[in-house]
Order: C-alpha cells, then sequence, then structure tokens
C-alpha cells in the first residue's frame, strides 16, 4: 500500500495531517478511562481510499450544485469495542464542527471504523468496497509494515447472485415502509411517519450500497449513509437540494428522526416538511433503482461472457 500523499496540495496535506492528529486526539480521550480489554485498544492503520487517493477529487464550491469531495477514511483497529460508533462521535462531530462552522476545511470527511479481522475478511470474500479500497488506497499511518490479506475477486457468476440477493432482500422493504409512511402521514401521525421515513430511506441506501459494493456500515446515520452512496453515481448525489438553509434543515429533520421521532418529546416535524421529505425518499427509490438496475446489467453480461 502506497504511504505518500504528494500528489495532493499542500492545503490538502495540512488538512489529513489535521484529520489523523483529531482521530488520534478523540480516539486517546475516549479510551482514557477504559477498562478491561477495552484498555489494550490500538489504531493499527489510518488509511485514505476514494477520490483524494486516486487523484479525482472535486472542489467546486461556486457551482450551481455546489459540491466538494470528501475525504474517505478507514480506521483499522484491534479490538471491537474500540470499533463501536459511540465512541467516535466526538470525532465524527467534531470534524463535521470543523467543516460546516468554523470552515477550516474545505472538504467534508466521511469516516469508517473497523477491526483489523472485519477488513482481512472482506477482502478474501471480494467484497468490491474493500478490493477498490486496496487497490487505490494510501496509508496516513500505521503501527507497522504489516500488509492487509490480499483481495480474492469474486467470481462474475458469484458477484451477481449476490448482487441480485442483496436487491431482492432490501428494496422491498424500503417500500414497505414509504407505503406505512403515506399511511400515517395521511393520519396525521407525523412523528411516527417521520421514523418510518427514516427507515425508507436508510434501507434505499443500504440497497445500493450492498448491491453496488457489497458492503454497508452499521449505521442509521442517514447522513454518513448519503455521502458513502453519492460516490457511487451521479443520479445518487443530487437527490437531496442543498441549497439553502431549509433544505439542510429538513434533512436534518430526517437523520434525526430515527431516535428523536420515536423518543423525544421535543421533537416536531410540519406537514409541509414531512411532504416535502417524502417526495424526496420518492426520488432516491427511483435512483437507486435505476442504479442498481444498471449495476446488474453490467455484471449479468460479464457473468454471461465469462461462462462462454
Amino acid at each position: 500500500m502506497r504511504i505518500d500523499i504528494d500528489h495532493l496540495p499542500d492545503r490538502n496535506q495540512r488538512e489529513l495531517e489535521r484529520i489523523v492528529r483529531a482521530i488520534f486526539e478523540e480516539f486517546e480521550d475516549a479510551h482514557k478511562l477504559a477498562t478491561g480489554d477495552r484498555k489494550l485498544a490500538r489504531i493499527l492503520k489510518v488509511i485514505l481510499y476514494g477520490s483524494f487517493a486516486r487523484g479525482t477529487w472535486i472542489y467546486e464550491p461556486h457551482t450551481e450544485k455546489a459540491y466538494a469531495s470528501d475525504y474517505d477514511i478507514l480506521v483499522i483497529v484491534n479490538h471491537d469495542d474500540a470499533a463501536k460508533d459511540l465512541y467516535w462521535l466526538d470525532l465524527e462531530e467534531r470534524l463535521s464542527r470543523e467543516f460546516s462552522i468554523l470552515q477550516s476545511m474545505r472538504h467534508p470527511v466521511s469516516l469508517i471504523v473497523h477491526t483489523l479481522q472485519e477488513v482481512n475478511r472482506n477482502l478474501t470474500q471480494g467484497r468490491f468496497f474493500f478490493t477498490d479500497m486496496m487497490k487505490d488506497g494510501i496509508a496516513l499511518y500505521q503501527s507497522d509494515d504489516s500488509e492487509l490479506a490480499a483481495p480474492r475477486p469474486k467470481a462474475p457468476a458469484d458477484a451477481l447472485a449476490m448482487a441480485e440477493e442483496y436487491f431482492e432482500d432490501w428494496f422491498p422493504t424500503a417500500g414497505e415502509f414509504y407505503d406505512s409512511y403515506l399511511d400515517d402521514f395521511a393520519r396525521k401521525r407525523y412523528k411516527k411517519a417521520a421514523f418510518e421515513l427514516h427507515q425508507a430511506a436508510e434501507r434505499l441506501y443500504h440497497t445500493v450500497l450492498l448491491t453496488r459494493t457489497f458492503y454497508t456500515p452499521h449505521s442509521h446515520n442517514l447522513e454518513h449513509l448519503r455521502n458513502l452512496a453519492r460516490k457511487l453515481d451521479r443520479r445518487l448525489l443530487h437527490v437531496w437540494p442543498n441549497d439553502d438553509k431549509t433544505d439542510r434543515r429538513r434533512f436534518g429533520l430526517l437523520k434525526d428522526a430515527y431516535v428523536k421521532a420515536r423518543y423525544s418529546k421535543h421533537y416536531h416535524i410540519s406537514e409541509e416538511d414531512l411532504a416535502w421529505l417524502g417526495e424526496r425518499v420518492k426520488d432516491l427509490s427511483s435512483a437507486v433503482q435505476a442504479v442498481t438496475a444498471d449495476h446488474i446489467e453490467t455484471l449479468r453480461q460479464q457473468a454471461a461472457a465469462a461462462s462462454e
């Protein structure tokens, strides 16, 4: 795996150094009072993958759609507990604040955390997300020079069968939650409808991530799932308008609905906001169906060619 980022401009190199420093600072803070086996938790590798690793990043803040590529970061740890989401929430909030509020970074950060065993298992199972990461990834930090497991690409027929299975398992359940949203919206049960709409959107993102890459994080965070999915196809990029504060506020309401719509008496969503969100999730469903159908057709052609 490469270890240099000399192909990046100086500003981006400095921002990545700041990100790595923040990862270690927040990790140490999260585990400073650890007991038992968690006291042995360590960061083994920090890997940059995606567009910045490939050299294809985008920074177009002043265009009509205003887009800036994410820094895609994989943190590999040595202990199952150290990979749990709750130990990384402060880091994610810190990095989000530096980008969106302090504007000390020009690009947002998309962070995933896995144990070494999980990464190696996914590589040997030929999951596209991890094999692509290995092909392009750059180690920003590693505790030693040990290599990850050698990727084992799937046979075309196996890849087709897995993609079809993921689509058939996940896409219909998104539709079921959307139907429940429509029913509760009609009955003016807006908080319940918001939760069901969140679940529809979450399952649509899991559908496209699993079908396209054979990977999706164990996360209910719609913003994180959206950031991962929109890198796969431009048809997923502009489903959610991001032109003004109202659009961003509405997406925040849907993101919060997983917990707050069920458990917080302070959560409120208007009929107008919920209807707008419902249309966006409907658009997302159409985009996911088109993207996955095209991918499955490509896999079908590859499988047919391999069998000749």
